[in-house]
């Protein structure tokens, strides 16, 4: 599961806040994502509607609708071979570590970093992150290495049909986190 440090430098210009990512409840910041086929943005959407998941307890879930502002243009999870629109900055989290909804506590999404289902996910299309991933800790790879978007998000370094969204600006620290530099062009 990819993770970012703090440490960013990006342009809030290079950063689209209009998607949300959909059919998902619990992804991490740093995953790379790609438009929903057919769910595209448009102007006259509405911004007040049904959500997909229970809002209050799971117990009557079936039988009540949760009304709020959402979003409806949609994210998926970027796969080999689909070229990303960016990487998305916050967390998708129903609940806190706790256990606690946080749709009932926006300070504490706000603090975590995190968007619920529904809201819009800020997702960074070019700038400069402290990145960690499963699959690019597992690799060997220097400055100058050119990264591609993987299965599940994720980045790699073998090209293998995939996208190439950025590139490594050093070696793994042993912490294997890998300051990298994305720019991603989903023309490619």
């Amino acid at each position: 599961m990819p993770q970012l440090k703090p440490f960013r430098d990006y342009d809030e210009h290079d950063v689209i806040n209009l998607f949300t990512l959909k059919d998902q409840s619990d992804v991490n910041k740093g995953t790379f994502v790609k438009l929903t086929s057919g769910q595209g943005w448009v102007s006259t959407d509405e911004v007040f509607g049904d959500t997909q998941s229970a809002v209050g307890s799971t117990s009557y879930a079936a039988r009540a609708v949760s009304n709020r502002y959402i979003v409806q243009a949609g994210l998926d999870i970027a796969s080999s071979g689909q070229a990303p629109i960016g990487m998305t900055l916050y967390d998708l989290k129903e609940t806190d570590e706790n256990g606690e909804k946080l749709v009932f506590n926006p300070r504490k999404a706000a603090e975590m970093q995190a968007a619920i289902s529904g809201q819009a996910v800020p997702v960074a299309t070019r700038g400069v992150f402290l990145y960690s991933g499963a699959t690019l800790a597992s690799l060997a790879f220097d400055a100058g290495s050119v990264l591609f978007a993987d299965d599940n998000g994720e980045l790699h370094t073998v090209e293998a049909s995939r996208k190439k969204v950025g590139v490594a600006l050093g070696a793994k620290d042993s912490n294997n986190y890998v300051l990298i530099r994305i720019d991603c062009d989903p023309t490619q």
